[in-house]
């Protein structure tokens, strides 16, 4: 009887085992599927989950470049200028060479991150290198979406350019000799900022008024970034859910393709003759290169922008990736240092 009775409690446990197998599995399903509505209905969620994943490469990218800073005494920093009223978001620093004596011509550089992650700290290296070369170089934050939304950062940023202009000496700045500077979705605000600045007709679009005058600015770095959001809404896959997930935090609007957000940042259909001396590069891995910077090199090509490329064959091995520039342990990367040292050069008087 004994035995029996052992017999069944041991048949009776696969039973619930499975029962707890099952609700875990419906558990996790109702979970997924919690997550899904709300990410249909809000762009939070992917929003941050995509912000991880940007922050971890970031930091990788930053490690790599801090194996290349020039000696420390080469440059001296100011950290965490406060460049408006909105804490941490409207902050900037500064980077100039230990021997400068006078105001010298000046990089501001926009980091990228899709614009829904990223930091200045993430350019500060690439700062500190320019900055050895003899030039004054800024990195500046401002708000990310979803926090925010377009165009705040706009607005932000020729806040901080109206501040570099009017605190011009004490930061060591020549404001007759600005160049503006980015990398991914900071080569896209770079982008729209110089199109500001050089386009009346846009800036009253944008509701801005600029900063600078189109006199101050001396030529403009762009590197992996977007200039045609219907390009952009065309993508497919994971590469383009991801930057369709962004744009939505960014503008606020699930629909931004189809709007002011998307016709006002595409800078492609903007820039006229007056835009400046253009440095632009993306790598031959980064489907945005084909998609984005070569489209928007020919566009300042044919209106006659003075244009300076580095673009590397579809073949050419290693592929290099979204924001190649910054992994200077490749040769290609210094290149591209090199090439935009003697871009800097050519366009500054120092």
């Amino acid at each position: 009887m004994t035995t029996l009775e052992h017999d069944e409690d041991a048949s009776a446990r696969p039973k619930r085992r499975w029962r707890k197998t099952r609700i875990a599995v419906v558990a996790v399903i109702a979970i997924a599927l919690i997550i899904a509505l709300i990410g249909a209905i809000t762009p939070w969620p992917s929003a941050l989950a995509i912000r991880t994943v940007f922050t971890w490469g970031a930091e990788a990218t930053v490690a790599e470049m801090n194996r290349h800073l020039p000696d420390a005494d080469e440059v001296t920093e100011t950290l965490d200028i406060a460049y408006g009223d909105d804490g941490v978001d409207t902050t900037m620093d500064a980077f100039s060479p230990a021997s400068a004596a006078e105001p010298l011509p000046t990089v501001v550089w926009i980091h990228g991150g899709a614009w829904i992650s990223g930091a200045k700290e993430d350019v500060n290296p690439y700062m500190r290198m320019i900055a050895a070369e003899g030039y004054t170089a800024i990195s500046l934050n401002y708000t990310l979406g979803p926090e925010a939304t377009y165009p705040t950062a706009v607005h932000q940023i020729n806040q901080a350019l109206a501040y570099i202009d009017q605190h011009a000496d004490d930061l060591g700045v020549d404001a007759s000799q600005i160049v503006l500077a980015g990398d991914s979705a900071g080569a896209q605000l770079a982008s729209q900022m110089a199109t500001i600045i050089t386009n009346h007709e846009y800036a009253d679009i944008m509701s801005v008024d600029p900063a600078l005058d189109a006199t101050q600015l001396a030529a403009t770095i762009l590197n992996c970034g977007v200039y045609d959001l219907a390009a952009l809404a065309a993508l497919t896959g994971i590469e383009g859910w991801g930057l369709k997930s962004a744009m939505w935090a960014y503008a606020g609007d699930k629909t931004w393709a189809e709007g002011a957000t998307g016709s006002t940042m595409s800078t492609i259909d903007w820039v006229t003759a007056d835009f400046p001396a253009t440095y632009i590069s993306g790598g031959n891995g980064d489907g945005l290169t084909w998609l984005q910077s070569i489209p928007m090199a020919h566009r300042l090509d044919e209106i006659g922008v003075d244009l300076t490329t580095l673009f590397w064959p579809a073949a050419h091995e290693p592929a290099l990736p979204h924001e190649y520039q910054f992994h200077l342990d490749l040769d290609e990367a210094q290149t591209a240092l090199t090439e935009t040292l003697d871009f800097l050069d050519a366009h500054t008087d120092r």
